[in-house]
């Protein structure tokens, strides 16, 4: 995603007759918007700029290595990001750039960040909660003894995945589910490889189609480029996307009956309750939003404070209490490197945006190869990095789209990870979680009919969304 981006940047560097500024296609993280249009300066050339790409650069091949060097990705992007900063500290002077202007583009960097944050905060504090209560263990436990067999079971978690994922998120739902083809086929491998590229496809399509679904998604809805509910226009696209590949690969799933399973699980006390308080936050999200044009985060904010009520009174109230059930112990369990790693993308490609190189590759791409061929393009690179960087970078770039383009972005990005397990969440973790079963090369032997699913998505995109395109 970002990686071909970058490559691209650096290519135009060298590309004689390319503008670094095209009006109307930045955000106020430019220099161009923070300065009089006069005294605008091109700094892409200057030899420390050029290192805030190498810089760039590094700390993504770092990110990249995650899995052998067991460095977790946050730390390489966020030093990354500090560095980039400093550098850009040192070329202001050079360039006569007053403090102010740097402290305007760095707090814009910070507004977007500490939005998604605390949406995201509460959202990974409720599935968290819904793991202490013991929720997805108890939904696990009743697949397992259902008397599926195992291409029953195939669809089954594949479904699952794709109408769970955009409640929840495209990485916790792998997680469960994966646990599942565990359970009842950790004795066969190939069932576990099929079964977990199943999972991943379904749980990156489903979460294409949601605000809410994944980061992505959410960084479009919050960015007002398509309102909550047009989000939805994306269901058939990515229903094409996760049945393409499924169906190909379930001729390939074993015959026969899994595992004789007695695993039992059941809802801990204030569970049920924890599953209603989280359908009230979405709805809160939605609404203030929708009706109040209030951010999303003090929705999902005010549900985090609900649920922290409710934990109390499970710990100080009833006749079986429990005492464990502490909501600020449970916000220390959210996934930290995922909030940092965010950190340290959003300055890092501010970073990269003030400099100018972002306006270079609007330029080079949005108006050279088009929105379309742009649109896809990144969901194919997307399938080498992870997805956050190239849509912050496209939302930095903001080119002028159609609701149809930005809807597409959304899609690609989205599901383009799926081609390779290292191109989501959710692949990676599965890979932990089917360590030796489910692999990179498992993976890449079905990238083929992968890409078919991603073809047939773009194609349903072009015929089911069509009629939006130049609104």
């Amino acid at each position: 995603m970002a990686y071909s981006a970058l490559i691209l940047l650096i290519m135009t560097l060298f590309t004689p007759g390319i503008a670094w500024a095209a009006e109307g296609h930045t955000t106020a993280t430019h220099l161009a918007d923070l300065v009089d249009p006069a005294d605008a300066i091109d700094l892409t050339t200057h030899a420390l700029a050029i290192l805030c790409l190498v810089v760039f650069t590094l700390s993504y091949i770092a990110v990249l290595f995650e899995e052998r060097t067991h460095l977790r990705k946050s730390k390489p992007v966020m030093l990354g990001a500090g560095i980039i900063w400093i550098i850009i500290g040192f070329i202001a002077k050079d360039y006569g750039i007053d403090h102010h202007t740097l402290r305007t583009a760095v707090f814009h960097g910070l507004e977007e960040y500490a939005s998604l944050l605390l949406f995201l905060l509460a959202a990974m504090t409720y599935i968290s909660a819904m793991e202490d209560r013991r929720v997805f263990a108890a939904l696990r436990a009743k697949l397992v003894q259902a008397g599926f067999n195992i291409k029953q079971l195939f669809w089954i978690t594949g479904i699952l995945a794709f109408f769970l994922s955009p409640i929840a998120d495209n990485l916790t739902t792998a997680l469960v589910l994966g646990a599942v083809i565990m359970a009842i086929g950790g004795n066969d491998p190939k069932f576990v490889s099929l079964g977990c590229i199943n999972i991943v496809c379904a749980a990156n399509a489903g979460g294409a189609f949601s605000p809410f679904g994944d980061i992505t998604t959410l960084m479009v809805w919050q960015a007002e480029k398509a309102d909550f509910f047009e989000f939805f226009a994306l269901f058939l696209p990515s229903a094409a996307n996760f049945l393409v590949p499924a169906i190909i690969m379930s001729f390939f799933v074993p015959q026969g009956m899994p595992w004789a399973m007695k695993e039992k699980e059941r809802i801990k006390r204030g569970g049920v309750s924890v599953i209603f308080l989280g359908i009230l936050t979405i709805t809160m999200a939605v609404s203030f939003e929708q009706f109040l044009g209030l951010p999303p985060f003090l929705g999902m904010m005010t549900g985090l404070a609900l649920l922290m009520i409710h934990a109390y009174g499970v710990r100080k109230f009833g006749k079986t209490r429990d005492e464990d059930f502490d909501i600020l112990e449970t916000v220390a369990t959210a996934e930290w490197d995922t909030l940092l790693f965010f950190f340290g993308v959003i300055f890092s490609v501010g970073g990269l945006g003030f400099l100018g190189y972002l306006e270079i590759a609007s330029t080079t791409m949005y108006d050279g190869w088009g929105a379309s061929a742009t649109n896809i393009a990144m969901g194919f690179a997307s399938a080498i990095i992870d997805n956050i960087p190239v849509m912050f970078a496209v939302l930095s770039m903001d080119p002028q789209m159609d609701h149809f383009q930005w809807l597409l972005i959304t899609l690609t990005t989205g599901v383009g990870g799926s081609m390779l397990s290292i191109g989501s969440a959710a692949g990676v973790a599965l890979m932990g979680v089917a360590r030796g079963q489910y692999t990179f090369f498992s993976h890449l032997k079905w990238t083929p009919v992968i890409f078919l699913g991603y073809a047939a998505a773009i194609y349903t995109h072009f015929l089911v969304n069509g009629h939006m395109i130049g609104h």
